[in-house]
């Protein structure tokens, strides 16, 4: 089985997201022989999407089809990060919600993913999604309450942001595990340790 692994919290070893991300590639590799790709994409500082950065397979990046050594260096980390994404089995993410929605370099890191032609095309009733028969594990970190009982539910745009670009391109087997209400001290342990259960519960 090959898992990619990405990690987007800008909070290091504080991060409650990479630390369930670790647990849940753990939970999946067990004691098997499996090919894990690891991507820190706030260490490697991954830059916003554009002309430049897009993948080779995307068509905006033939508006700009003579590069530098600077600009070729960043177009060929982001058809890695394309082929990464198209060669794995299971795909571990780490979801941190900062202001109601995605970190910035999760949000580039989707856009080297959603691409017409290849991981989605036209269809007779709308797009049609070319990358499914994959597993996506998203391990939610979130600092209040956002979920289905929460007053504040409608405001959680990280999870739902990105499960629907997920479903977009196809991909429909989806699983989370989610700590919330992070930033109550009293609560917190308590929330993570709930987290990390629900990581053992999950099939290899």
């Amino acid at each position: 089985m090959k898992i990619l692994h990405i990690d987007s919290s800008i909070t290091g070893p504080r991060s409650v997201s990479r630390e369930l991300t670790k647990l849940v590639v753990q939970q999946l590799v067990g004691n098997g022989q499996h090919d894990v790709t690891y991507r820190d994409i706030v260490a490697e500082d991954l830059p916003h999407f554009t002309a430049v950065t897009a993948p080779s397979a995307h068509p905006i990046s033939k508006a700009v089809p003579v590069l530098d050594d600077a600009q070729q260096a960043k177009r060929d980390t982001s058809d890695a990060i394309l082929a990464e994404f198209l060669a794995a089995d299971t795909v571990v993410i780490g979801v941190p919600m900062y202001n109601f929605t995605l970190p910035s370099e999760l949000k580039a890191w989707i856009d080297r993913i959603i691409i017409p032609g290849t991981t989605f095309k036209p269809g007779p009733n709308g797009p049609e999604g070319r990358a499914g028969g994959k597993r996506v594990i998203l391990a939610i970190a979130r600092g209040g309450y956002y979920g289905e009982e929460s007053a504040f539910k409608a405001a959680e745009h990280a999870e739902s942001l990105l499960s629907t670009a997920l479903r977009f391109i196809g991909i429909t087997d989806i699983e989370t595990v989610v700590a919330e209400g992070l930033n109550n001290p009293d609560k917190r342990e308590e929330a993570v340790e709930k987290a990390r259960t629900a990581v053992q519960r999950l099939a290899a």
